[in-house]
């Protein structure tokens, strides 16, 4: 079991390390979301090809399309408030 030190740092165990490949100074990621908190290795080129399927719309232009999504941007912020 890992504890939280004072300075808010946690040790993690040398087996679970072993398991997941993760060595002192690999780039990690905190994520937290509804309580849990969630530590991803970050590796170079892991998100390689995540867009590749994505098709383009010629017909809409560059500026068109930063128009529509600042757009949305405020209409949904006006809704929240």
């Amino acid at each position: 079991m890992s504890i939280l030190s004072q300075k808010r740092q946690v040790t993690l165990p040398k087996d679970l390390c072993d398991r997941l490949l993760v060595q002192p100074g690999d780039d990690l990621s905190i994520v937290e979301h509804e309580g849990r908190i969630t530590l991803i290795k970050r590796t170079a080129g892991s998100s390689d090809g995540v867009l590749r399927r994505l098709k383009t719309n010629e017909k809409i232009s560059d500026d068109a399309s930063l128009h529509d999504s600042l757009g949305r941007k405020h209409v949904r912020r006006s809704a929240l408030a």
